[in-house]
């Protein structure tokens, strides 16, 4: 098999799928690439996060105004959801970065903060994603023809 190639199957017929480590080494600088270019854009968790605005920004100090109480409460919801939703995905480029780098260099020469990192991390992801399900089960909202409703 030449370096680069992947899929193909071992010599002894095992039939073990076999990567190319310059396959790998190219894919994990891209996808490095993607990260540093996602940390540096509008949308990274810290720039997300900065995005804020005041209950008094949309009808002055203790105006009562139902509407702009109402703007404001989704607007918090919505923004509260994208800073995690940058966060996420930001943790999800690294965990496939650092997973790209374990193995074309094998779980057992990856360094032990790299290692420790994307154990980290997956534990996070893993957190979320059972939180959102759950969050999803809990959900009282069902779809109705005319669109959303609460039954």
């Amino acid at each position: 098999m030449q370096n680069g190639e992947v899929g193909a199957v071992a010599e002894d017929g095992t039939g073990d799928l076999k990567r190319g480590v310059g396959a790998l080494e190219k894919f994990k600088k891209s996808v490095d690439a993607l990260l540093a270019d996602f940390e540096g854009s509008a949308a990274s968790k810290t720039k997300v996060a900065d995005q804020k605005i005041t209950r008094a920004s949309l009808s002055g100090q203790n105006a009562c105004f139902a509407e702009a109480d109402g703007l404001y409460t989704q607007y918090n919801r919505v923004h509260s959801s994208l800073v995690s939703l940058s966060k996420s995905l930001g943790d999800q480029i690294e965990y496939l970065s650092l997973g790209v780098h374990a193995a074309a260099v094998g779980l057992d020469n990856v360094e032990d903060d790299v290692r420790r990192r994307f154990y980290e991390i997956q534990t996070r992801l893993d957190k979320e994603r059972e939180e959102h399900a759950k969050a999803e089960k809990t959900n009282d909202d069902k779809q109705v023809d005319s669109g959303w409703g609460a039954e």
